[in-house]
């Protein structure tokens, strides 16, 4: 779908980011995001569509605002990461004003309630915990930057081809299922089967980092594979983990934004990634603890703690003892709360049919 039927069937806009939060500064950008209805061959044939988020700017359409970075979330996308309490997408059912709004995206917002779970603790953990860790290795690569980029002799392969990355991921899929099934019917590890179980990706955690040593007699055995293909394996995760260290480290380089790169030198750490972690870990404490999303932080009163976050005011240390505090009070929260433990997904799926019908075609 072009510019011009995309938003002739969006059902509602909002202005998001920094400005949406009562958080912006003189050289915030405008983002914009939406939902619109595809229209019938999307949803009776075989061509999909999930957002429109390119063209704004070479295809000519109605809304003179929108920017290169807006995106508009087909009404289905939109519902599918709603009931995985998706941030991003969950607070734009909770705007107090909208720059664009029709009768369906009324309809929508007034049954915003049904999207709110317990599962926001996992995703606004998540999604503040991604914040964090780009921020830790923002500080890493100011504080000691990779000099030269690894190669295979550097970690003992010289002899050795290091295994692929599809190669060293067939592995691990096989260790997480030979370990998941092995403790499946152990009663005392009932809860570290149901942890292995749930929505967090372990695979993709157990494919992130090389094999610790202590580990690795343990992965011999239960794999029933040679003493010589445990090292080569540690080895290649070893050097594609450092690869992939250089790599990115190169292109953040590349591609800083010079503002931000000369205030992430000067206070030590990227205050922004810092600002919208904190940011994250409040919204989740206040969902589960009120039953509603906060998004201007001027309402919730922490915009000033945000901005001076954002500012470098506070220490790294400073930063990571609020996060860490944040994680602690979002537990209690979670234990607390009495939203449902998940959303309905019947019910989404006939507000859909609604809001569909509703639209026409």
């Amino acid at each position: 779908m072009n510019r011009q039927e995309v938003e002739q069937r969006t059902i509602l806009i909002a202005l998001t980011g920094s400005r949406g939060y009562g958080l912006a500064t003189e050289t915030s950008d405008y983002d914009y995001r939406g939902i619109f209805v595809a229209t019938k061959p999307y949803y009776l044939g075989l061509k999909q569509i999930e957002q429109k988020d390119t063209g704004w700017t070479e295809e000519p359409g109605e809304f003179s605002y929108l920017t290169k970075d807006t995106c508009i979330y087909e009404l289905r996308k939109f519902l599918d990461l709603s009931v995985d309490n998706n941030p991003n997408i969950l607070e734009l059912l909770w705007f107090k004003d909208y720059v664009h709004l029709t009768e369906v995206g009324r309809t929508l917002i007034e049954h915003k309630q049904m999207f709110l779970s317990k599962k926001v603790r996992q995703t606004y953990a998540g999604y503040g915990y991604a914040q964090i860790k780009k921020l830790e290795s923002h500080r890493r690569w100011l504080l000691n930057p990779p000099q030269d980029k690894p190669k295979p002799e550097d970690f003992g392969l010289a002899s050795n081809e290091p295994l692929t990355i599809v190669q060293i991921n067939s592995f691990l899929e096989y260790l997480y299922i030979l370990i998941r099934e092995r403790i499946q019917f152990l009663s005392e590890a009932e809860e570290l089967h149901n942890l292995l179980m749930a929505e967090i990706d372990f695979k993709a955690v157990l494919k992130q980092y090389p094999l610790p040593e202590e580990t690795l007699e343990y992965t011999r055995n239960i794999t029933n594979t040679s003493e010589n293909f445990i090292k080569l394996l540690q080895k290649s995760q070893q050097y594609r983990s450092a690869r992939r260290e250089y790599e990115n480290y190169q292109k953040w380089k590349q591609n800083r934004n010079p503002a931000r790169a000369a205030m992430e030198a000067k206070v030590g750490y990227d205050a922004k990634f810092a600002m919208q972690a904190i940011r994250l870990l409040k919204s989740g404490i206040e969902i589960l603890e009120t039953q509603r999303v906060i998004i201007d932080r001027r309402e919730a009163g922490d915009a000033e703690e945000l901005l001076a976050i954002k500012k470098g005011e506070y220490s790294y240390e400073q930063v990571m003892a609020i996060a860490n505090n944040l994680y602690s009070h979002l537990d209690v929260a979670y234990a607390k709360s009495t939203l449902p433990k998940n959303v309905d997904k019947e019910a989404v799926n006939q507000l859909c049919i609604d809001l569909v019908t509703r639209q026409g075609w």
